[in-house]
């Protein structure tokens, strides 16, 4: 499963754009452009922007932000604010990381509790709602942060619409793994003698007791390799134009904290409908992330034998099935939306810079204004 700034959570969802230039709280004070407008008085300024007050006037203003002494009490403000990071990308890569930290506790954490409890305790749309709810925490967790992505096969995508940095993939998609290795630990750990009673102290990768299946994804007994590659080729598919249709404010407008919900469901919807034949992992981070624990973890080797060599199925084909799933979208649906007034400006301006050093023997550049009728 997967994941997508705030205006669309997944898509569109390239590195959010750097700050725009602006008064200062000290600038909007004192600033000449502000006539008529008292914003803040000079003692007041003087608090926000670590300056020497001009007077004792400065208490009203430290009494607002420190009431009843909070002042003294601010040490954990201050030491969180000296871990503070500053470079954009890694701030983007941790977001990544705790996003599908989230997405995998809560996602193997139910398959772990419907295995270990023979289905007592849960069944298949258990771990169908334990992803989709993961995928929709794992959406608000990272979003406003790296537009959660929270999958190696998206943020490919938006790099080949031109929407990411390709030079960010490399470090998007390790930690991704990264978190989901780190959740799968997680998951191990907090039902370790739940996993050693239940396959009788073994850790085994098939058989009726197998416990590997609990972190990653792995055939059917029916299912042969090229099947499972059109299985995940066809679900990721499916979950890129679902994602693109939710980002596409031009097709639809959907409230902001509506998206990651939505997102989350056609997870669920994808668990429902297509998960028997291979466990729909849609998610190469997903899936490496938790097999390498499982590597490490005890269940040794086999976890990249099983299944005919199953391990480089769902590393690859969702990267395909996203790749189609985007170009389905953007053939069929986003490309023919109308211009806005703004892309037709630009438009404009782009033809007129283009005329420089060339005669177009009288013909001008058509920038007509927008109708009221294109605009609606």
């Amino acid at each position: 499963m997967s994941q997508g700034v705030k205006y669309s959570p997944l898509l569109r969802a390239h590195t959010p754009p750097p700050p725009q230039p602006g008064h200062k709280v000290c600038d909007v004070a004192f600033s000449s452009s502000m006539k008529g407008q008292t914003v803040l008085s000079k003692a007041d300024s003087a608090v926000l922007c670590s300056s020497d007050p001009p007077d004792d006037s400065v208490l009203p203003l430290k009494s607002h932000l420190w009431p009843d002494g909070a002042e003294d009490s601010s040490g954990m403000e201050r030491l969180l604010r000296k871990c503070q990071i500053r470079s954009q990308l890694v701030r983007e890569c941790l977001a990544e990381c705790l996003g599908v930290y989230v997405l995998i506790l809560f996602g193997c954490g139910s398959v772990a509790q419907v295995t270990t409890s023979e289905d007592k305790k849960g069944q298949y749309l258990s771990i169908n709602l334990g992803f989709a709810l993961g995928v929709t925490f794992g959406v608000f967790v990272s979003r406003g942060v790296s537009g959660a992505h929270l999958n190696p096969a998206v943020s490919l995508s938006l790099c080949v619409l031109g929407r990411h940095p390709w030079t960010k993939l490399p470090f998007y998609i390790f930690f991704q793994v990264l978190g989901a290795f780190l959740a799968a630990a997680t998951v191990g750990l907090q039902y370790y003698d739940a996993i050693r009673a239940y396959s009788g102290g073994e850790l085994t990768v098939t058989g009726p007791t197998a416990t590997a299946g609990i972190f990653s994804t792995y055939p059917a007994d029916y299912l042969s390799v090229w099947g499972g590659i059109v299985d995940q080729v066809i679900g990721t598919a499916a979950l890129l134009l679902c994602v693109l249709a939710l980002g596409d404010q031009r097709n639809s407008s959907l409230p902001d904290g509506l998206q990651p919900v939505l997102v989350g469901a056609a997870v669920l919807v994808i668990g429902i409908s297509m998960g028997s034949n291979s466990g729909y992992a849609l998610n190469p981070a997903r899936d490496l992330g938790p097999r390498l624990f499982t590597y490490i973890a005890g269940w040794g080797v086999d976890v990249f034998k099983a299944g005919g060599g199953w391990w480089w199925v769902p590393i690859v084909a969702p990267c395909v099935g996203a790749l189609l799933g985007t170009l389905m979208y953007e053939l069929m649906i986003e490309v023919h939306h109308p211009a806005t007034p703004s892309e037709l400006q630009t438009s404009c301006q782009e033809a007129i810079e283009g005329k420089t050093g060339v005669e177009l023997d009288g013909v001008e550049p058509h920038c007509e204004k927008p109708s009221s009728k294109q605009e609606k």
